[in-house]
This record gives C-alpha cells, structure tokens and sequence, in this order.
C-alpha cells in the first residue's frame, strides 16, 4: 500500500526522503522544525496503525514484538503495581519516575529495534488518540504499557467498543434491505378515488 498525500497523489519518494533524514544521527539537526514535523507525523501513523489494529483485532491475541513475553515480564517485576488503564502522566515522567524507567528501557537496546524512538502512547485506554490523551513516551515504554493493557483485557473496551457500532451500522443496513431497501414510503402507499393517499 502506498502512502498517499492529502491530494491523493503518491508522496512514496517524500517518505525515502524522510526516512534518510530521520537516520541520520539526531546532534546534525539542532531543533530544526522540519525534522520535528516529520517525527509528529510519523508517530501520528504509527499511533493511528496501532488504534486500528486494536480495533479490529481482539487485542489479547496480538503480538506486538518478537519478544513480547519478555518485554512484559520485565515490565511486570519492575513496574508490578503501576496502574495501566488510565495511566499518571508523572509515573513516566517524573524524575523519580525516568530514574527508575531508564534500567528498563535500556535492557532493550539491541533486543527491539529503534527501542528508544519517539511513540505516542495514550493515557486512558479505553479512549483514542487526542491531544488530551497522549503523551510522548520511547517505543519499549509504549510496547511495555500496551503489551500488559492487551494481554491484561484493558485495550478490550475498544475492540468491543468498534465491534457493536460495526454490527450496529450492519444491522441497521440489513433493517433498511429487509423494508424494501429503504425506499420512499411512497412508493408503498396507494391514492384512492379522491385523490387522497392511503397507506
């Protein structure tokens, strides 16, 4: 499947570019807006990937990584009673909390790739991604979080959630199938000698 932009047109030789830029070592930028939009959107896919897969597929069955199993017992014996639901922003992002993150996020270097790249993660997983629910967190720390809310039954309520408003719409496709295609009433209604509509 090809990337498209918002005319439409392929943008795949924009996404090499892109891509280059993005491995190049991060200290030839400085804080070169460009590099920081192209970041944005990249994880703005990635996030929308993710909800959609999540979406369609009953979470507890997924495998994010080829070491999920490791990444969530580590994660389980480091972070055992963090709170995955509806997670504290200072519980990842305290300095306290980076302190004890950065043993864990390390163990990964080399195990998971880009393992410290930029992800958004969201805050309350029964929600989607908004600015309100989002917050920037390195890539292991994301599949750490979403690992454990998958296979823990949190990131259900979304699959679920998707799946009855499918079934909903369908059903309310199949109603209008079943009264004729949801033709003008009108059509079923005859006129009598007065001229006057009857049902």
């Amino acid at each position: 499947m090809e990337a498209t932009s918002g005319t439409d047109e392929p943008v795949s030789g924009e996404l090499v570019s892109v891509a280059h830029a993005l491995s190049l070592p991060a200290e030839s930028y400085g804080n070169d807006p460009d590099i920081e939009m192209a970041w944005a959107m990249r994880a703005m896919q990635h996030a929308e990937v993710y909800y959609k897969l999540i979406s369609s597929v009953d979470p507890q069955f997924l495998k994010l990584t080829k070491v999920d199993d490791q990444i969530y017992s580590e994660f389980r014996k480091n972070f055992e009673k963090l709170r995955i639901d509806v997670l504290d922003p200072e519980e990842l992002k305290s300095v306290s909390a980076k302190e004890k993150w950065r043993p864990f996020c390390l163990k990964f270097d080399g195990v998971v790739e880009d393992f410290n790249y930029g992800t958004l993660l969201r805050l309350d997983c029964s929600q989607g991604y908004t600015e309100e629910n989002t917050i920037f967190a390195p890539r292991i720390q994301f599949f750490a979080i979403e690992i454990a809310r998958n296979w823990e039954g949190h990131n259900k309520v979304v699959y679920t959630s998707v799946q009855n408003k499918e079934r909903e719409a369908d059903s309310g496709e199949k109603e209008k199938t079943d009264n004729g295609g949801g033709k003008d009433e009108t059509a079923h209604k005859g006129v009598d000698k007065r001229g006057e509509t009857s049902v």
